[in-house]
């Protein structure tokens, strides 16, 4: 063996001997905090206190929060902050409710969030349904039962008198699910008044049993594309190239583009639009186009063959029928764009949430996702998404759901709870 590999292999072995050390010493942490007697006394109120948790998830849902328009949320959920024991609250200038929970000062500030807004515009019905256990709304899981869970770790950690050795940043954004762009996150670790002072974050989005922990964040880039051509009467001007067209035949290219399963690359249109009415060949039609990858290099490949594909669409249509009252041009928009961000395994936030997990008799799995974490972890400051505890489905649709059955409800808001307290310290 050459000294060269035998170096290597010392090597190798002595990381993997210091990430042995390190999940040893974070499991020992988890478990001094999880048998505080604080700490089990503040997961009794947690237990106690779930008919006021699926009450609060009703109150938030029932509370329309478009993109763009989640003010009214905010000043309810402002308020409900500071009722559940948060004094220093505030909205900061992008919307975001924030509220600072005093520690003595001998850990680094934590922040942990759920987001304001869901994926729906205004006037859906967002009136909760509740059949047994089970509630039906848009967005009663996404993301308003985070929501109320940032409301019950508060609450219970007053109750049990918990005193962290770091401060608390408590945050419910704007911006995370489409158009937003995770503005309210760009905004905080940027521009506000904790830029710069936040050392670890954790995003709670949506539901789940409680076990995952997302640990990437996904790229994305999201486009608008406009065809837009002469437009002209749908009788007299017949023959004339239409932005429909050219929109519907980019559509279906599209839909016909070749993306990897591994690294998983995805894209989407989401919303079109176009026209002033069924008489008139349109002077412009447009599409909002969601492309993802799990990796950088995929996500570049893709956006290039959709861009060329957009451009063959315009094409395809100034041959296909007369340009004589003008060609149809194409503007291809970037609207929103998703960094990419990793946290190590063997980073002291995941090895502590994974600890946590399987001290509740749980297997933990790591994720890839496209959350509020992506901005923080982008920018080199460790971070993870947890769920929020519970079980549903169908999140982005009209029949959304979850179900907030006792047993699995409370055990999820421990989970959140004891990565949480774990991270901050208690005295």
């Amino acid at each position: 063996m050459s000294s060269k590999i035998a170096r290597r292999i010392a090597t190798l072995a002595l990381l993997s001997t210091m990430v042995a050390a390190t999940a040893l010493t974070q499991t020992a942490n988890v478990q001094r905090v999880l048998m505080d007697a604080k700490v089990q006394a503040a997961q009794e109120f947690v237990a106690k206190d779930h008919d006021r948790f699926v009450r609060e998830i009703i109150q938030i849902t029932e509370v329309e929060a478009p993109p763009f328009k989640e003010a009214k949320r905010a000043k309810l959920f402002a308020e409900m902050l500071r009722q559940s024991g948060v004094s220093n609250v505030e909205i900061d200038a992008e919307g975001n409710v924030v509220g600072l929970r005093k520690g003595i000062g001998a850990g680094p500030l934590i922040a942990i969030a759920a987001h304001l807004d869901t994926v729906f515009p205004e006037g859906i019905n967002v009136k909760v349904r509740r059949e047994g256990t089970k509630l039906y709304a848009p967005g009663v899981g996404d993301d308003s039962r985070a929501l109320a869970v940032l409301l019950q770790i508060v609450r219970a950690m007053d109750a049990a008198k918990i005193q962290t050795a770091s401060d608390i940043l408590f945050i419910a954004d704007v911006g995370e699910e489409g158009p937003g762009d995770l503005r309210g996150m760009k905004y905080l670790f940027q521009k506000g008044s904790y830029k710069d002072k936040i050392k670890m974050f954790i995003s709670l989005d949506p539901f789940g049993w409680g076990n995952d922990i997302t640990t990437a964040g996904m790229g994305s880039k999201r486009f608008k594309v406009i065809f837009k051509g002469p437009g002209g009467h749908s009788f007299g001007s017949f023959g004339l190239v239409s932005p429909a067209y050219a929109l519907g035949n980019a559509i279906a290219k599209l839909s016909r583009m070749q993306v990897p399963q591994r690294p998983k690359t995805t894209f989407n249109v989401g919303v079109v639009g176009g026209g002033t009415s069924v008489n008139s060949i349109p002077f412009e039609s447009w599409m909002e186009v969601d492309i993802r990858s799990e990796t950088k290099e995929e996500l570049n490949r893709a956006v290039e063959n959709f861009t060329h594909l957009m451009q063959e669409a315009a094409e395809e249509e100034n041959r296909a029928r007369s340009t004589s009252q003008g060609k149809i041009e194409i503007d291809v928009k970037l609207i929103g764009d998703r960094p990419f961000g990793e946290v190590s395994e063997n980073a002291a936030i995941v090895q502590t949430a994974e600890a946590v997990i399987r001290a509740f008799g749980m297997t933990p799995t790591l994720g890839v996702s496209s959350t509020d974490a992506n901005i923080p972890l982008s920018m080199g400051i460790p971070a993870i998404t947890l769920e929020s505890g519970g079980t549903g489905l169908r999140n982005h649709t009209l029949d959304e759901w979850i179900d907030v059955e006792k047993t699995p409800s409370v055990r999820g808001i421990h989970i959140d709870m004891g990565v949480l307290l774990s991270l901050a310290g208690i005295n």
